[in-house]
């Protein structure tokens, strides 16, 4: 068999599989909710979706009131970046990452304490 035939059916085959794959795939993700996460930050920030949010008592909360609200930092947890260069990934027993993200004033950094149960929001940083 010629290698033009070959590689024809190779094409044909790899095409079918990626169509079948993607629609069931997407089906999938949209009915359960299903997330892909595989790089570091969406795992850290999946991590800290899936716990309950507190308040640090060194955070100043009228500071918070006027500038954020549960919204936006909900966006943070899904859309920031994690600065991972500035983050202390090994402390004992939480961990310390910094999240950018923007708001309506501009850019800001979260810092926030992953624990076991729960994550703690210390500080903003605009």
């Amino acid at each position: 068999m010629p290698f033009l035939k070959r590689l024809g059916y190779y094409l044909l085959g790899l095409s079918v599989g990626l169509v079948f794959l993607t629609f069931f795939l997407k089906k999938k993700a949209e009915g359960t909710g299903t997330e892909f996460c595989y790089l570091p930050n969406c795992r850290t920030l999946k991590d800290m979706r899936s716990k309950p949010m507190v308040y640090s008592d060194s955070l100043n909360q009228h500071l918070l009131a006027r500038t954020l609200d549960s919204t936006d930092i909900h966006f943070f947890l899904t859309q920031g970046k994690v600065d991972f260069g500035k983050s202390d990934t090994r402390s004992e027993p939480c961990k310390m990452y910094f999240i950018k993200g923007t708001v309506q004033n501009g850019e800001a950094i979260l810092r926030v304490r992953n624990c076991k149960d729960k994550v703690v929001l210390e500080n903003i940083l605009f």
